[in-house]
């Protein structure tokens, strides 16, 4: 697969930490400039030095909650005026409910998983793909998972919010106009505090952030509008404990 060489303006919430983070540091490294938000102030500064070390450009991050629909408004903003519009739009930020049955998860746990999950990432597009509109060309890349796809017990929140992204992604996909693209992107299984969360011990046998970065970037830097409205998968998820 062939790497597009010109250097892209992309936007990655949940910058942070896990897969975010990972992705925004190897993206920097192949000379693209990396835009990022999330909640955590202090992960967020400890991330600018190193994307300044690794690459000159002026990468911005920002402390937003994706939650809240002003707040992403106001980072629109702040975008356009120093960065200019986004070329690429990684929605990653996610959270996942603490294992349990679906009538022991609190209301306010549940509304969590969902607001961040998907009013999050409807919040970014319904703000920016009004500023792709007028090139008629953009990257829009929804962070789905295998639990989008199939149902698993003890984590019924995050299933729910994940099989949204999916046909969310698939419902703008006919909204677009031919230029635009847009896909709902598994990551395959990754060691990420996530997956601790889910299997434990065991989630330190997969892969690593930034292995998996290394193709995910290559990914997400080469599709084209053949892929609108699929579903991916970076690489073939394996066998995952249920």
């Amino acid at each position: 697969m062939e790497e597009a060489s010109e250097s892209k303006k992309i936007l990655i919430s949940g910058v942070s930490q896990g897969l975010g983070r990972a992705l925004a540091l190897e993206l920097a490294r192949r000379g693209h400039t990396i835009i990022g938000c999330s909640r955590n102030q202090t992960k967020l500064d400890l991330l600018q030095p190193i994307l300044s070390t690794i690459s000159p450009h002026n990468h911005l991050l920002l402390n937003v909650d994706v939650r809240s629909d002003d707040k992403v408004k106001e980072m629109l903003h702040t975008i356009v005026e120093k960065i200019g519009v986004p070329d690429i739009i990684v929605n990653n930020a996610a959270m996942i409910n603490v294992n349990a049955k679906i009538w022991e998860i609190s209301r306010e746990e549940f509304d969590d998983v969902i607001d961040t999950n998907i009013k999050g990432t409807a919040n970014v597009l319904r703000h920016f793909i009004p500023l792709l509109l007028p090139k008629n060309k953009g990257i829009i890349v929804n962070i789905s998972s295998i639990f989008g796809r199939i149902g698993a017990g003890l984590v019924s929140p995050y299933c729910s919010s994940k099989w949204g992204i999916e046909g969310l992604s698939k419902s703008i996909a006919n909204e677009l106009p031919n230029g635009m693209t847009i896909v709902a992107l598994d990551p395959g299984i990754i060691h990420t505090e996530m997956l601790l969360s889910r299997l434990g011990n065991i989630a330190s046998q997969y892969q690593s952030p930034e292995q998996w970065a290394l193709k995910a970037a290559t990914m997400i830097l080469n599709l084209t509008n053949v892929e609108n409205g699929a579903s991916l998968t970076v690489e073939d998820p394996g066998t995952l404990p249920m």
